[in-house]
């Protein structure tokens, strides 16, 4: 099999040994050679309120009520049916008005560009730099017609013009959800073709460039469709080359390896000479690290630049109970401490680091999460390894309107730091905040720290308003 052929998800062979023993020992080697006393920031603790004094008191008292919203796991848990109802009653115009100021302006940039830049200028003024979304994505069932795909593809190229043709950072970055380009039932016909029958990079790269190519196994129809969804991600990704960063998003393990695939051989045609376009890695699946380590490989063998999103995951509930209803595997690690170790996130995050050590100009990451110690874990091996902080091969994510005590701690302290944007109508963004919502729960139920800081900074407010007052 030549160096190009993707060899995607579950019958995969076995990562090259020589590899893996190379990357992990190397990095078990540097660590133990290098390890120095804890000499990071104390502010990196995250304990400090003062890091919300750039917001308003409305922005505060916004948060603090949506953050106790969903404290209530009934509210979090039966959202979808109780925003459903709450528009039955109130009609589009009367639920447009209730969600704007409150959920919506929480977690959305806006509708228009006037009020992304806003939003996006505040951002700035924080030291937080955008990553914007279109929340576009499709599953089984749900698909929408080529007509409709080529709608979602302007809609991703004026995100592309936006995130580049506003100063709200020097090195703007969007997020990409292939299924809002190619229909969800022809990632998981691929998922399973190239399970068979591996496809070589070079022949979807030569589609991309309007070769008329034949795909083994895929009929005259499917076949087209595939190359027209091909053809939409290269406008895409050559709009945004040189100018602005497009992080692939990962979704659902039944298509993910298809979704791999055309990100490689996106990587194989632009991301020569830097890593413009990224693939995202799940950490609470339990092949995470081979499967970055086999793209970490794949980027070697074909010589080119790697980008690398890094998250835990957002769709375990859903991926355990199709694993549960097909009687396979559960492919999730079983608890959130499994997640966190060695052979997950926690190892993941040092494999990449260190290959950034040895080739900061081929490598890059965004570790996006909202979890502390992992935030703690970069920032200290970043000093380890001798990594710059605003070297540009390193930067840190978390979702708009959660987690803004880590986020501006880090931004405060010189570290490169993103939110992810959705952007879009009320009616637009619906189905986006229903499933992070769903898909978040754990997270969106863990912020007692953030509602506890936001207090204290309220309470700080309040009484310096006296004192002046009196």
């Amino acid at each position: 099999v030549s160096p190009g052929t993707m060899l995607c998800s579950n019958l995969r062979p076995a990562v090259p040994h020589l590899l893996l023993r190379r990357l992990v020992g190397t990095a078990t080697s540097r660590m133990v050679a290098t390890k120095r006393p804890e000499i990071l920031s104390v502010s990196l603790a995250f304990e400090d309120p003062s890091a919300f004094r750039v917001k308003s008191l409305g922005e505060l008292l916004r948060a603090l009520g949506v953050f106790h919203l969903c404290s209530f796991p009934v509210l979090v848990n039966n959202c979808g049916k109780l925003m459903t109802a709450a528009r039955t009653i109130l009609g589009r115009r009367g639920f447009s008005l209730l969600l704007r100021p409150t959920i919506y302006a929480q977690f959305v940039a806006g509708e228009n560009e006037m009020e992304i830049s806003q939003s996006m200028g505040k951002m700035s003024l924080m030291g937080l730099r955008p990553m914007l979304a279109v929340p576009i994505e499709e599953d089984l069932g749900e698909s929408i017609g080529e007509k409709r795909y080529d709608d979602n593809m302007v809609a991703m190229l004026e995100c592309v013009r936006m995130s580049h043709s506003n100063a709200w950072s020097k090195d703007p970055m969007m997020q990409l959800k292939i299924t809002a380009l190619l229909s969800p039932e022809m990632c998981v016909k691929l998922t399973t073709l190239i399970a068979q029958q591996p496809y070589d990079l070079s022949l979807l790269v030569r589609a991309m460039d309007g070769e008329m190519v034949t795909f083994p196994g895929l009929e005259e129809k499917e076949a087209a469709h595939f190359l027209c969804g091909l053809q939409r991600l290269n406008k895409v990704a050559e709009a945004s080359v040189n100018k602005v960063r497009v992080l692939v998003d990962a979704e659902y393990t039944y298509m993910n390896p298809a979704l791999t695939l055309v990100t490689m051989a996106l990587m194989k045609k632009f991301n020569k000479d830097g890593a413009w376009i990224w693939n995202t890695y799940q950490c609470y699946l339990k092949e995470s690290r081979s499967l970055l380590l086999e793209a970490l490989n794949l980027s070697q063998a074909e010589g080119f630049c790697l980008g690398v999103k890094l998250v835990r995951g957002a769709y375990m509930d859903k991926e355990r109970k199709l694993a549960e209803k097909e009687c396979q595997v559960d492919p999730i690690h079983p608890s959130w401490e499994e997640t966190n170790k060695s052979n997950s996130y926690n190892g993941c995050l040092d494999v990449m680091l260190e290959a950034i050590a040895q080739k900061p100009d081929r490598y890059r990451i965004i570790v996006a999460t909202h979890n502390e110690e992992s935030v703690r874990r970069a920032a200290k091996r970043m000093e380890e390894w001798g990594i710059e902080k605003d070297g540009g091969s390193v930067c840190f994510g978390q979702l708009l309107g959660m987690c803004d005590h880590v986020s501006l701690t880090l931004a405060k302290e010189g570290y490169p730091v993103y939110k992810s944007v959705p952007y879009g109508s009320v009616d637009d963004t619906l189905p986006y905040l229903v499933r992070r919502a769903q898909e978040n729960r754990t997270v969106l139920q863990g912020i007692r720290k953030e509602r506890d800081l936001l207090r204290q900074e309220l309470r700080h407010r309040m009484r310096r308003s006296m004192r002046g007052g009196s």
